[in-house]
């Protein structure tokens, strides 16, 4: 949950990030079809882009002041059974993060402050999960089917 969002504007792109975020994905088993079970995953993948990861702006204003994020879970992570799951291979992992962003404060020192999130990540495991072509994964690892996020009120 934390490593996702742990990241340093001036090690790569946000392009980079979210490609190499990709590989952390595999389908959803509960589809019957080839077609259908790739659609869900590019739609969860474009919903890690639009709701969890920074938006480009964002980004680029953070990578500008030299930022970056570390994620630390606060609290027990909460595991729910995933619907329609027949498998007992799919979990639901949810948790309270806090996100520390540091940035440059333009005179050699930094800022640092903290935003507080909920993420939830949902989780395939064993059989059906597939590895990434051209990374070390191995079929049957833990893999992500989808990203959930939202901002916890103080």
């Amino acid at each position: 949950m934390a490593a996702a969002s742990t990241f340093d504007t001036q090690l790569g792109t946000r392009t980079e990030w979210l490609t190499y975020l990709d590989t952390w994905f595999t389908p959803d088993t509960r589809y019957t079809s080839e077609a259908d079970r790739q659609s869900d995953m590019e739609a969860s993948q474009l919903e890690l882009r639009q709701s969890v990861v920074l938006p480009a702006q964002e980004w680029d204003s953070l990578a500008n002041e030299d930022g970056r994020v570390v994620a630390a879970v606060t609290g027990d992570i909460e595991y729910t059974d995933v619907p329609d799951d027949n498998t007992g291979s799919m979990r639901i992992g949810t948790a309270d993060v806090v996100l520390t962003y540091t940035r440059s404060d333009g005179s050699g020192g930094e800022t640092t402050y903290d935003d507080l999130v909920r993420v939830s990540v949902q989780v395939l495991c064993g059989e059906g999960s597939t590895p990434t072509p051209d990374t070390a994964q191995q079929a049957g690892d833990c893999k992500v089917v989808r990203f959930f996020s939202g901002t916890i009120e103080p």
